[in-house]
């Protein structure tokens, strides 16, 4: 069984004062890129709209040309299948491109340890972590669940009852929603997990009534949050989200656990050094502006920046963490 522990997959979450500095020191001391795009960037996400991935992209895009902070225009692009698999087996074939770059999270590693792919993050080039965010489970206004433990307990007494997530078996969905189901004395293994394209698709089967529950990330259900079609009954922060103050956290439903979303950028297989220069520096200037202060603060997410090779570094760490997580759940042998 999962031990009753809380399960971060950002290490120490990074608060904005410490960011902050950190990002400062980063832009300060990059060394100046002699390369720049000379076309438009194509910025890809890898899953249908309405994903952590899509918004990561979009909001950053965004932000990118307000700010007029790059020399070409991000291209926000969706492709979708497989929880990633299938924009990772495009861009890896993409090597040395200089003009794409995806966004990326829990799933680069978590899916090829599932055997969903045969790429993952060493088959490319980490460019920048830029937040944290957090899982947040969902239900349709009218469901008869009013929180975690309810939905829990039904599940225990009628196995079939599905959640849904956009991201694939064994995935980052996944793994938040099962790792807490175990916390709270489920056996994960045998939660009824529905796998969706995306978050807007796994959103769109919670209101028609096809799954009882979904878990997505909180950044992206802000929106979704502000109408009266769903109700948000757990958050696994360790305190409750200034963007959401109603939401009560596992812990306060006496469900010891905790899961944080990371989600940064990488690039295709060998990069160029000079370009991957170009985008960390480019980040980093991103996260200074009030542009994105204000759209991060209105997503609920984190500044939690590291350039390339930090990055790296921390995904080799979160490989290592995740193949012991999917065996404590029974995932994978």
């Amino acid at each position: 069984m999962f031990k009753k522990r809380g399960l971060s997959c950002a290490g120490v979450v990074l608060r904005s004062a410490a960011v902050a500095a950190l990002v400062g020191l980063t832009a300060g001391a990059a060394v100046a890129s002699d390369w720049k795009p000379t076309q438009p960037i194509e910025f890809i996400a890898p899953a249908n709209p309405g994903g952590g991935w899509d918004t990561l992209v979009r909001t950053a895009a965004r932000v990118i040309q307000q700010e007029k902070l790059a020399d070409q225009n991000l291209a926000a692009i969706n492709v979708p299948g497989g929880g990633g698999a299938v924009a990772w087996a495009q861009l890896a074939a993409q090597k040395g491109n200089t003009h794409k770059i995806f966004a990326t999270s829990p799933p680069i590693i978590l899916v090829p340890l599932s055997g969903a792919s045969r790429f993952g993050h060493k088959d490319f080039t980490p460019i920048a972590r830029l937040i944290t965010d957090y899982s947040i489970l969902l239900v349709r206004s009218d469901s008869p669940y009013q929180s975690a433990n309810d939905l829990f307990e039904a599940i225990k007494t009628r196995p079939g009852l599905s959640v849904g997530g956009g991201s694939a078996p064994g995935s980052m969905d996944h793994i938040s929603v099962a790792s807490a189901a175990s916390v709270a004395g489920l056996n994960a293994a045998q939660l009824n997990y529905i796998a969706f394209s995306g978050g807007g698709e796994a959103m769109t089967n919670l209101l028609g009534g096809h799954v009882e529950a979904v878990i997505t990330g909180a950044g992206e259900a802000v929106a979704q949050l502000q109408g009266d079609n769903i109700r948000a009954i757990a958050v696994s922060a360790p305190e409750r989200m200034a963007s959401l103050p109603d939401v009560p956290t596992y812990k306060e439903q006496g469900i010891d656990y905790t899961f944080d979303i990371w989600r940064g950028v990488m690039g295709p297989p060998d990069m160029p050094e000079a370009a991957v220069k170009y985008y960390e520096d480019l980040f980093a200037r991103m996260l200074q502006t009030e542009s994105w202060a204000s759209a991060r603060d209105q997503l609920g997410w984190i500044d939690a920046y590291q350039n390339g090779a930090e990055f790296g570094a921390f995904l080799d760490g979160q490989n290592e963490q995740f193949s012991t997580v999917l065996k404590d759940i029974g995932l994978i042998r």
